[in-house]
């Protein structure tokens, strides 16, 4: 085994945790950090995953629910506080779970101290944290850049008389990374918590944080395939060449990289980054192992459920990893409509068995589990403030609460409370205390996959290699490490399928998507139902 298959964020599962949504504990309807405590033994003994990703926990005014940070180096009163983070990193390191925590280099909140110094006056010493330009001669903004949520990302200040640059909303000013008090103060952020035990970063909109320093227009997008990975009004009909990934960002995590090594064991970094060309995004693994540990892989969001259309994603993600680097996968997270939503049940259980086969690091989202749905919200009663915005792009959907039994509030918090948000309808069914007693259930083949990832050499560091001839309506590869050969086959289709392996020899089932199917078979006559997936391995 090579000296980077030990390492844990290669060879393990990350599971995402939205801590609003996740277990409340003190019964105001509002997940926290304690209830993340109450479910450790959830994580390690019933699910079996390596390490969690917490979503903002700062405290923050909850403009854009905790990624508006107002002070980077401490806990939101309605998570916990400081002991309790303590408290959940030595409970998640005792069962051997590792802790990744967000961060928001890009933005601050406009209530952080800083941007209020800022904004107080053109003079201030922390002017320059932030990107101010006066207005054009007519009074408009100094370019055409829009906001993600919307609208001009230029926000007028009538104290100062300028602009300030927001690339989400207003009340989330960008921070100006080419101050280096700014790289100062934001690496001592990442070394605060780091020096608190944290395992790694996952850092929201990394590619964001370098702009093109003379502000230059954004062209129109006339090539859908050159935008973002998904555009949505009318920000997506602008080519962003200028307001983000200027090529000076790779300096900043390459700094970055050299503070996550100089601590033992080296720590962790993953970058979100939304970029449809895949030699671009293969950039920000760095020259040489040098910057991000990976940048997520968010293909599988928008590739249609066909077996061509997915290897061929699997095979782009391949193609550019660089050959330190490793891949990763991502299926569903807090601004995603749901996985079951998304595909369908049989589709998402097939999901479930491609994300976790598959060579690279899988990232799981909390609830996606259970089978958990989108919940339709009426738009009066949400609280996204992109939904808000732009209608059709609320997430509200799909951060509703994680559903634990199919008691009052499903177990996510004290009776009488209110959820923050409301609840699926089909809590009763869906929910881990139900599933736990079904064989059959979501909960159960994720904890079958889980179980034979983690003993199988082949799923956590083995090779890939896509498998020919197998019929147009499927999708085979195989891993293989050593003397270990897995092979693991989808029907993507509405009718039976057959597939001829014989030339590998003998070959036992060891999971199947559908109920009661193992042991060993025809290696010549592997008849795959309609949206069945098949885990085997060669004997």
């Amino acid at each position: 085994m090579d000296n980077q298959s030990a390492l844990w964020w290669k060879n393990g599962v990350i599971y995402q945790i939205y801590p609003r949504s996740f277990q409340d504990s003190n019964g105001d309807g509002i997940g926290d950090l304690q209830g993340v405590i109450n479910r450790m033994d959830y994580l390690a003994k019933t699910l079996g995953v390596d390490a969690i990703w917490l979503s903002p926990f700062y405290p923050s005014p909850q403009a854009d629910f905790g990624y508006d940070v107002s002070n980077y180096c401490d806990v939101d009163p309605v998570f916990g506080d400081l002991a309790t983070f303590d408290k959940l990193l030595r409970e998640a390191h005792e069962r051997g779970i590792k802790v990744i925590i967000d961060i928001v280099p890009n933005h601050t909140s406009n209530q952080h101290p800083w941007f209020i110094e800022s904004r107080s006056n053109r003079d201030n010493p922390k002017r320059d944290w932030y990107v101010w330009r006066d207005a054009k001669v007519d009074g408009t903004p100094p370019n055409n850049w829009l906001a993600v949520f919307g609208g001009s990302s230029w926000e007028w200040d009538e104290k100062t008389g300028q602009y300030y640059l927001h690339s989400f909303l207003k009340e989330q000013p960008d921070l100006n990374w080419r101050n280096p008090d700014v790289q100062k103060a934001m690496f001592d952020v990442y070394r605060f918590w780091l020096d608190r035990g944290v395992d790694g970063f996952r850092i929201d909109v990394a590619h964001y944080i370098m702009k093109d320093p003379e502000l230059k227009d954004n062209p129109v997008n006339r090539d859908p395939s050159k935008g973002e990975l998904k555009p949505t009004g009318e920000y997506g009909k602008m080519l962003h060449l200028y307001d983000k990934g200027h090529p000076d960002v790779h300096g900043i995590y390459r700094e970055l990289r050299r503070i996550l090594n100089s601590y033992q064991p080296p720590r962790y970094s993953v970058g979100e980054i939304h970029i449809l060309d895949w030699k671009e995004w293969a950039t920000y693994y760095g020259q040489n192992d040098d910057e991000l540990h990976m940048p997520f892989n968010f293909s599988l969001l928008v590739t249609p459920w066909k077996a061509l259309a997915l290897r061929k994603t699997v095979e782009a993600v391949e193609s550019v990893t660089p050959p330190w680097g490793w891949p990763n996968y991502v299926l569903g997270n807090h601004d995603e409509p749901r996985l079951a939503s998304r595909l369908g049940l049989q589709k998402a259980r097939q999901a479930a068995m491609l994300l976790l086969t598959l060579r690279g690091t899988p990232t799981l989202y909390n609830g996606d589990e259970f089978g958990q749905m989108n919940v339709t919200i009426p738009l009066e009663e949400q609280k996204d403030p992109w939904g808000k915005r732009v209608p059709g792009t609320g997430r509200d959907q799909n951060r509703t609460p994680n559903q634990w039994t199919p008691g009052t509030n499903a177990g996510f918090t004290a009776e009488g409370a209110i959820p923050w948000l409301p609840l699926a309808d089909n809590y009763q069914m869906v929910n881990m205390q139900t599933e736990l007693d079904d064989p059959a259930s979501f909960l159960n083949l994720y904890r079958k996959l889980l179980a034979f990832r983690r003993q199988s050499n082949a799923l956590r560091v083995g090779r890939y290699e896509a498998i020919d001839p197998v019929p147009e309506a499927c999708f085979a590869y195989l891993r293989q490490a050593g003397n270990e050969t897995i092979i693991i086959a989808f029907n993507m289709s509405d009718i039976t399928m057959r597939l001829d392996l014989r030339r590998f020899g003998n070959i036992e089932i060891i999971i199947s998507t559908e109920l009661n199917r193992n042991g060993t078979i025809d290696a010549a006559r592997i008849d795959l139902s309609p949206w069945e997936g098949l885990v085997m391995r060669i004997i």
